[in-house]
């Protein structure tokens, strides 16, 4: 079993390792800016700290989101950043699935009910 956060994205979810993850905020506020690439939704304040939130879908390939009710903030190599989900992301156990298609198995949530959190 691994350990992960689901993070929803439109009608897909999609796992980040908890490592990974420094806080969620709930309703960030957004403030846009113009020159920015696609990906980038704007810059909101975590606790005095600017931080770029960018958009997941777009970075995804998908539909850029089109709400934004919570951010997921991460760490990364140049700084926090926050990745704009369109639920609350949930903790889950994931199963190696073998067998399936795709190099090395894939990964599966377990269902509820059928292992500790």
């Amino acid at each position: 079993m691994t350990r992960a956060i689901l993070l929803p994205v439109g009608r897909d979810w999609y796992a980040l390792p908890p490592v990974a993850l420094q806080e969620v905020v709930a309703g960030p506020v957004v403030t846009d800016v113009p020159t920015a690439p696609a990906t980038v939704r704007g810059l909101f304040n975590v606790r005095g700290q600017i931080v770029p939130l960018l958009d997941t879908g777009a970075l995804l390939g998908l539909e850029p989101t089109a709400a934004c009710p919570f951010a997921v903030v991460v760490q990364t190599a140049h700084g926090p950043a926050g990745l704009a989900v369109t639920g609350m992301p949930e903790p889950a156990e994931l199963a190696w699935l073998v067998g399936r298609p795709g190099p090395g198995g894939r990964l599966a949530p377990t269902p509820p009910g059928s292992g500790s959190r």
